[in-house]
């Protein structure tokens, strides 16, 4: 794929040591690494990690575009911070891309400080796997889609059967809203009037 010299990065990153917030911001190629390193200072315990990365055609319009569309949650006008679910924007950020370089901005990340790679990943572990019965959804309860009028019934403490066939909750929500990448399902989906996200939060004591 030809690239354009003038075409623009926008990235969304999420940092372990920041849940529930998504930095969103913009570079060109030959910065990226520099930027991820200055976000990286002694103020953050962890290196910054790359959720999705696109070239598009103008970062400075996209990233002000998005700056805008989630301005209600942005936590601090003079941060690119905002407490959002990563999947919101990539769905945004994926119609718009020329090219996904997720994996070559990952890699930069990961080479800001490979050393705190294994309390990263504890960090992210401490977090875990949604599951129903713990959460105190019984088997045979009915979970409500938010984004289409679908439903899918619990058999299990992690799955779910949806038209007789059987899915993790993360799987059914691709196939309903057709990704080719995984999001976390939680805010799609309510049981009893209340999102899994915040039934999740309650029963794991999340902040």
């Amino acid at each position: 794929m030809s690239v354009n010299s003038n075409n623009g990065i926008v990235y969304l990153l999420t940092n372990p040591a920041m849940p529930g917030l998504v930095k969103i911001g913009k570079t060109s190629r030959n910065t990226v690494d520099i930027r991820l390193g200055e976000l990286y200072s002694t103020g953050v315990p962890l290196p910054f990690e790359c959720t999705y990365a696109a070239r598009v055609k103008d970062e400075t319009v996209v990233e002000k575009a998005f700056h805008q569309a989630f301005a209600p949650n942005r936590i601090n006008l003079k941060r690119e911070f905002f407490q959002i679910e990563p999947e919101q924007a990539i769905a945004l950020l994926s119609l718009m891309a020329i090219e996904d370089v997720t994996p070559q901005i990952q890699k930069e990340a990961d080479s800001v400080d490979s050393s705190t790679k294994v309390a990263a990943d504890k960090l992210k572990a401490r977090r875990p796997n949604m599951n129903f019965l713990e959460m105190g959804i019984p088997i045979n309860s009915v979970l409500i889609f938010s984004e289409a009028d679908e439903t899918a019934t619990v058999i299990s403490d992690k799955k779910v059967s949806y038209k007789t066939e059987d899915y993790s909750l993360t799987g059914l929500t691709r196939k309903l809203l057709n990704l080719n990448y995984s999001i976390q399902p939680g805010r799609m989906w309510s049981f009893n009037n209340k999102s899994l996200s915040d039934i999740y939060n309650e029963t794991y004591e999340m902040p």
